[in-house]
């Protein structure tokens, strides 16, 4: 129960600093920052700012130094939710429960709310007062790695290219970059904040979490319910991509999602009882119902 207080904490302290953060609605263009406020703010599940928070504390940070590296992974986050949405990639109505931005706001706005919300990110760690110049430029560079075409836009070109047969290795390079590699950057931002140098056995955590996360979010998309999920059930099927659930079968599916799990804790055993938390949310990766 403590964890889960900890886990609230976190995403009600991001919520805010990520209100605080964004151009008010009442800036012009009203409805640029408008559609920016509402692709970010008040919903989601704030994993990848969870991650920068308990590691950096686990490594003894304090959490307002922590605070600029996980309002910056969140707004990449949602950059890249509002753009995977757009009718050009995965043309998804809906999202954490309501319409897409591109449905509220329309596909030119929401295209720019994107572009906005990245952009928003690297000035939030570059004028971070309490990190040092070398720490901001290190943290700059792991989030605009995995972000770019080495990360995330390269897994999502990946993807559209994806068809119904793929091997183990195919799926693995596939999601490694486009869902593992932010999740991978929450992780070591919040080393970073700590110390300048990110010990490896982290590194394995958010490899192995990133991998986990993604099973679970194909295992979702044949087994969830859409009001719960909040999102489009069966899009990979209707698109016919090839998911870790399609090539291996729900049920060992399954099993590797929580072997990669069991990896995650082994790398956490040199925290001791400061890698509680973490491991907490490796555990709700892979059990979550959205």
């Amino acid at each position: 129960m403590v964890s889960e207080d900890q886990l609230k904490g976190y995403r009600a302290r991001v919520e805010d600093v990520l209100a605080r953060t964004l151009p008010s609605a009442e800036t012009l263009p009203t409805d640029l920052h408008e559609a920016m406020r509402y692709a970010t703010l008040g919903g989601g599940k704030r994993l990848r700012a969870c991650l920068v928070y308990a590691t950096g504390e686990a490594l003894g940070a304090a959490l307002a130094a922590l605070d600029p590296a996980a309002a910056a992974v969140e707004l990449i986050h949602a950059y890249s939710l509002v753009h995977d949405d757009l009718p050009c990639m995965d043309d998804d109505d809906m999202r954490r429960g309501r319409p897409s931005c591109h449905k509220a706001f329309g596909e030119a706005t929401a295209l720019l709310a994107g572009d906005a919300l990245q952009t928003q990110a690297f000035t939030v760690l570059a004028t971070a007062e309490m990190l040092s110049a070398r720490a901001r430029i290190r943290m700059v560079e792991e989030l605009a790695r995995a972000s770019g075409s080495l990360g995330m836009a390269g897994g999502q070109a990946l993807d559209l290219k994806a068809g119904p047969v793929a091997t183990i290795e195919m799926l693995e390079e596939r999601h490694g970059r486009k869902t593992g590699a932010l999740i991978h950057a929450a992780v070591r931002l919040g080393a970073l904040t700590a110390a300048p140098e990110i010990p490896a056995a982290l590194d394995d955590y958010g490899r192995a979490l990133g991998l986990a996360f993604q099973i679970a979010d194909d295992l979702l998309d044949v087994e969830g319910v859409a009001m719960v999920v909040g999102k489009t059930i069966g899009a990979d099927a209707a698109a016919g991509k090839a998911t870790f659930a399609s090539v291996l079968g729900v049920a060992e599916a399954r099993r590797r999602a929580h072997g990669l799990y069991e990896d995650g804790l082994a790398s956490l055993r040199f925290l001791g009882d400061n890698g509680r938390l973490l491991a907490t949310i490796a555990h709700y990766a892979v059990e979550r119902d959205h």
